[in-house]
């Protein structure tokens, strides 16, 4: 994973109270319990824009906003996030700290095609955690706001896909099976195949647990062969050979 030096001509910097984020989330009083336990501060860090970062906007990103969470808890509850998504009408980059380490986080976020005001955010995406000092990168090059966003939530979308399936290795900064690294994918395909990989990961755990609570043999035998189609299907969405990203066990 990278952490990015964002260009000082965007940094922000102004400190959020948690009751903004509160009063433009509609938070509940379970979500603002859940701020009080996980987050000690919310800093709106940087701001890339046309006029921060020489790129021009698109109809669907003219601004990207980075937020940075210092985080009382390793694990961050995602309805955080997504309160501070719901309280912004901006795509964002959230800067996650906790215990000397920073991490990067976000959801892929558009606005809706029923109404324009309204926006769409889909599931989180997380880095690795490094160290708050680690070395930082410039930004992808890209070429106008729009394409800059899917630079920044290709690797976050690669990188948890990757943890997800044991031997996948390297988070790929290209799609994701052999046949697609063919032809260009767009975000909303890698997200999807993404998706997939999750649900399909989490199916072979589920037949997995069923599995070992069997005690009949003519049902285990059964549960086998579902579990090695469950296996052969996941295998199919991330490209592995038979044996290297799913193992039998």
């Amino acid at each position: 994973m990278t952490l990015y030096d964002w260009p000082r001509a965007g940094a922000f910097g102004r400190v959020i109270p948690k009751t903004k984020i509160y009063e433009h989330s509609g938070a509940s009083t379970g979500l603002k319990d859940l701020f009080v336990r996980e987050v000690d501060q919310i800093t709106w860090s940087h701001k890339l824009a046309p006029e921060t970062v020489n790129l021009a906007a698109t109809k669907q990103v003219s601004e990207i906003q980075i937020f940075r969470l210092t985080a009382r808890t390793a694990t961050l509850d995602a309805a955080v996030l997504r309160a501070i998504d719901k309280a912004i009408p901006f795509p964002l980059i959230f800067e996650v700290a906790h215990g000397g380490r920073v991490r990067l986080a976000a959801a892929y976020k558009r606005p809706s095609e029923a109404d324009s005001a309204r926006w769409v955010v889909g599931d989180y995406f997380q880095g690795d955690w490094l160290a708050e000092d680690a070395a930082r990168a410039p930004l992808p090059v890209a070429l106008n706001m729009g394409a800059l966003y899917e630079r920044l939530l290709e690797p976050l979308v690669a990188e948890q896909t990757a943890r997800l399936v044991p031997g996948m290795g390297e988070a790929p900064q290209t799609p994701f099976t052999p046949a697609e690294a063919e032809r260009p994918m767009s975000l909303e395909q890698r997200i999807a195949l993404a998706e997939a990989i999750k649900a399909q990961t989490r199916e072979v755990e589920r037949i997995k647990a069923r599995l070992g609570r069997e005690k009949q043999f003519n049902k285990r035998v059964a549960i086998n062969a579902e579990l090695r189609a469950a296996k052969q299907e996941l295998e199919r969405l991330t490209g592995a050979h038979p044996g290297t990203a799913v193992t039998e066990d």
